[in-house]
């Protein structure tokens, strides 16, 4: 399932629900297998949602360097690489500290379907 994230400050964050799922238990939700189709971070809980966030970026792997000046370099094209966490979580995390600034709530929604 697509969902799509909102907040009146922010861009809309579209998103699977499973590569959503661990963000937002990093977030402090307490969601276990599924997402619910829609839900709300309020400006109450984004300073948790972001450092909850920050902290699992931090305890997670460093990120690849993919910047090679070897012609003949045999490291896998960036293309071919998994999303790292730090990655899927950007947008969202972005989302989070522009509510937070401006104190907004975000909210989440099934995607429509086109």
């Amino acid at each position: 399932m697509l969902v799509v994230f909102y907040s009146k400050p922010a861009a809309e964050v579209l998103m699977f629900a499973q590569h959503a799922l661990p963000i937002l238990k990093a977030a402090g939700k307490p969601y276990t297998d599924t997402l619910p189709e829609r839900g709300v971070i309020t400006h109450d809980q984004l300073a948790g949602a972001i450092a909850g966030i920050e902290k699992a970026i931090a305890e997670g792997p460093p990120p690849q360097d993919i910047e090679s000046d070897d012609e003949n370099d045999d490291r896998e094209h960036p293309i071919s690489l998994p999303v790292s966490f730090r990655q899927r979580s950007f947008p969202l995390l972005a989302m989070l500290r522009l509510a937070q600034k401006h104190q907004a709530d975000v909210t989440w929604e099934p995607a429509p379907s086109w």
